[in-house]
């Protein structure tokens, strides 16, 4: 009986530290100048991750943050909001997409997409519905171009 038991605890633990191990890490750079030329930017603008992986933005640059945006995060997902010039990680559970800001370029069209899980997004078309200030606005239309590209 003691064997079983230690067994099972065994198995139970291997399971759960495989399952975190699979989870992986991703970067993304905050930056004033991205490498087509455009201003303000996330590079990676857009990203498509699996639920438990995290996401590290790096103020790689000064002036910025990253914080998500309302009605652009799904049901039962979480919302962070980053300090200027100060590195954020986020660990995404909830399957959908996810839309992010730099709160002092987000009229300049400084956002990012995050779309966690395979298939199709449940929120999606309420964050496509989502207006945005300024240059925002075309950058997601952009974005969302590229979740669209990927389910075909």
């Amino acid at each position: 009986m003691k064997t079983q038991l230690i067994l099972a605890v065994s198995l139970i633990a291997t399971a759960m530290t495989t399952g975190a191990a699979m989870a992986e890490e991703h970067e993304v750079q905050m930056l004033n100048r991205g490498p087509n030329g455009d201003m303000m930017v996330f590079e990676p603008a857009y990203l498509e991750i699996e639920p438990g992986d995290t996401v590290t933005f790096l103020p790689t640059e000064p002036s910025h943050n990253a914080e998500s945006i309302l009605n652009m995060v799904p049901e039962g997902g979480e919302t962070f909001k980053g300090r200027v010039n100060q590195e954020i990680s986020v660990t995404y559970t909830t399957e959908g997409v996810y839309g992010v800001k730099c709160l002092p370029h987000y009229g300049l069209g400084m956002v990012a997409l995050i779309k966690v899980g395979g298939g199709e997004a449940p929120n999606l078309g309420e964050a496509a519905g989502v207006r945005h200030p300024g240059r925002a606005n075309q950058r997601f239309h952009e974005l969302f171009e590229l979740v669209e590209a990927g389910a075909e």
